[in-house]
């Protein structure tokens, strides 16, 4: 199993090129269950859950031709409409294909999905809306089993705000006889970036980007092109490295506006930033100062950049809060911090971070995605040696990011 081992203390300096995001690419691959003609992508990122996903998606019977950043799917003839838990207990973004799958063919069964430990992570409003559309919905041995003639418009109003949940009802609602309404929709870019591609395809959405969403059903969509919007997390996180490890650090080709939280905070922390059209820059002068931390839905501060600003915090000058509102067990990552030297007391969803005048470095074990790279950069400002166990979390959502730091100056390597 592959290990990251960093030699703390470099400062970052230089360029680097972000990826297409993750989260924004997986609802968008999905998207092509719903047409008979190609979709073709752009800028799609090179990363585990990627891969995963098109490999359930060659299992149901989409074609597809996979080019460097690149991606064609033909699902013209789709022969197997259901996603097994093999294909689905890792990725919790498998059930994605729900929503397409049941509104274009009448019929889908898809395993309940697994993927990062972070909590509680239902799949209720899913069903529930595909069921206010009309769908019959039964959950036995461990699959979801939804089957409808022709989904019909309705109003729903989420009780909670889910982003895989708005998704999946938009794109169901696409092929759907009339109009459909979701509340209390998610409002992150990526919600936006699916119905770009869906609206390429030939669906009539308004109102993405807000907390009402307005879908006219059409008979059939066709194909499209489209390229996938920048990762804005990936891009945050390499802002907090340029931030903790000093120097300047600039990231291109990357979307600005849907970073104004986590650039807020940065420039509270004490960091420059500078933006223009597609890049962020961020240079640090002196020691940062703690920065307190509450994550909630978009537009306010992401949970995905939670673990790496409490990395931040960790050697800030003077004490901060972290407040997780979205999963109830996104603190894995405090114990190994605390391993590094870092003061953290956790009570209930806040941590107090006190921040300490230097971390050393240690064995450490990653728990999901984000607290992997919460590690790497605490130990890319520790003393010493710091090796990262089970990085394989870290591969689902960041492409190449030791040979980005590395360009960047940073002393890192993989161990094979």
């Amino acid at each position: 199993m592959d290990k990251l081992s960093i030699h703390g203390g470099a400062t970052l300096n230089g360029e680097v090129r972000i990826s297409g995001a993750k989260n924004a690419a997986l609802p968008i691959l999905t998207a092509a269950l719903l047409s008979a003609e190609p979709l073709r992508l752009g800028n799609v990122p090179n990363l585990k859950d990627i891969s995963t996903l098109l490999a359930l998606l060659a299992h149901m019977g989409i074609r597809i031709t996979r080019d460097d950043d690149r991606v064609e799917l033909d699902a013209r003839d789709i022969p197997v409409l259901e996603a097994p838990y093999d294909m689905v207990k890792t990725m919790r973004a498998s059930i994605l294909v729900l929503g397409p799958t049941l509104a274009r063919f009448g019929e889908a069964r898809v395993s309940l999905p697994g993927g990062c430990a972070i909590g509680s992570r239902p799949v209720d409003l899913h069903i529930k809306g595909l069921q206010a559309m009309g769908a019959e919905i039964h959950i036995e041995h461990g699959y979801i089993h939804a089957s409808a003639k022709k989904l019909k418009g309705t109003r729903f109003v989420m009780d909670a705000v889910t982003v895989t949940g708005t998704e999946n009802l938009m794109m169901a609602a696409c092929l759907a006889e009339g109009i459909t309404v979701l509340e209390n929709a998610a409002r992150e870019p990526e919600v936006v970036d699916l119905a770009r591609c869906l609206a390429a395809m030939g669906a009539k959405i308004q109102g993405a980007g807000t907390d009402v969403i307005t879908i006219e059903g059409v008979t059939a969509l066709h194909g499209a092109e489209h390229a996938v919007m920048p990762d804005r997390i990936e891009t945050g996180t390499f802002l907090v490295a340029g931030a903790m490890a000093g120097g300047c650090v600039k990231a291109t080709h990357t979307q600005p506006d849907a970073l104004d939280a986590v650039i807020a905070k940065l420039r509270e922390a004490g960091a420059r930033v500078e933006t223009g059209p597609d890049w962020i820059e961020v240079c640090r002068q002196g020691r940062l100062k703690s920065v307190d931390i509450r994550t909630a839905p978009h537009p306010a501060f992401p949970t995905d950049m939670q673990a790496q600003f409490m990395a931040m915090n960790a050697i800030a000058e003077g004490a901060a809060s972290v407040t997780e509102t979205i999963f109830e067990n996104r603190f894995m990552h405090v114990q190994e911090l605390r391993r590094l030297g870092a003061n953290i007391e956790v009570s209930g969803h806040t941590a107090l971070v006190r921040g300490v005048e230097r971390l050393d470095g240690a064995i450490v074990m990653a728990t999901d995605l984000r607290a992997s790279a919460c590690l790497v950069l605490a130990g890319l400002v520790a003393q010493g040696e710091t090796v990262i166990d089970r990085i394989y979390h870290l591969d689902r959502g960041y492409e190449h990011i030791e040979d980005k730091l590395s360009a960047l100056g940073a002393r890192i390597r993989r161990v094979h």
